[in-house]
C-alpha cells in the first residue's frame, strides 16, 4: 500500500492541508499527518525526514507558510519525491512561501503546487504513486 506523509510547520496550517488529506483518504492511500517545525524543533524534523523512507513512506508533502523552510529541509534530507504546500500567512498572502518552496538549490528538488493548494499537492501524490483520484 503507498503511504504519503503530510508535515505541516505549524497547527494552524491544518485546514488548509486537510484538504489534500482528503483526496488522499478517497484514493485509499495510508497517509500520517505530522506537525514539525523546521525553526522550532530542527532536530526532531531532521529525524522525520531522515526515517521517512525506512518507515515506509513514498511521498511527502509539506505545508508551510512565511520562509517556508520545511520543505526544502525535508528535500535535504531524504531522496523521496518532496511536494511543497506554500501556506498563506503573513502580509504578503503566501507570496514569499512561493518563492522560498520554489527556489531550491541544485540539487535540492521540491515540487511546488500554488498558494493554499494542498488538493493539488494530493493529486500530484497520487500521479507520482501512478495512482489516480477517484471521481467526485
Amino acid at each position: 500500500m503507498s503511504r504519503v506523509l503530510v508535515v505541516m510547520g505549524s497547527e494552524s496550517d491544518r485546514p488548509t492541508m486537510q484538504k489534500g488529506v482528503e483526496v488522499l483518504a478517497a484514493a485509499d492511500i495510508d497517509v500520517e499527518v505530522v506537525v514539525s517545525s523546521a525553526h522550532r524543533d530542527p532536530e526532531g524534523t531532521a529525524q522525520l525526514a531522515r526515517e521517512a523512507a525506512d518507515r515506509g513512506f513514498d511521498v511527502v508533502i509539506c505545508g508551510a507558510g512565511l520562509s517556508a523552510a520545511l520543505p526544502g529541509v525535508f528535500a535535504a534530507l531524504t531522496h523521496l519525491p518532496v511536494i511543497g504546500v506554500p501556506i498563506s500567512a503573513g502580509t504578503l498572502g503566501g507570496l514569499d512561501a512561493l518563492l522560498s518552496i520554489a527556489q531550491m538549490p541544485p540539487g535540492v528538488p521540491v515540487a511546488t503546487v500554488g498558494i493554499d493548494n494542498s488538493r493539488n499537492a494530493a493529486h500530484l501524490a497520487l500521479r507520482i504513486l501512478g495512482r489516480t483520484a477517484p471521481a467526485a
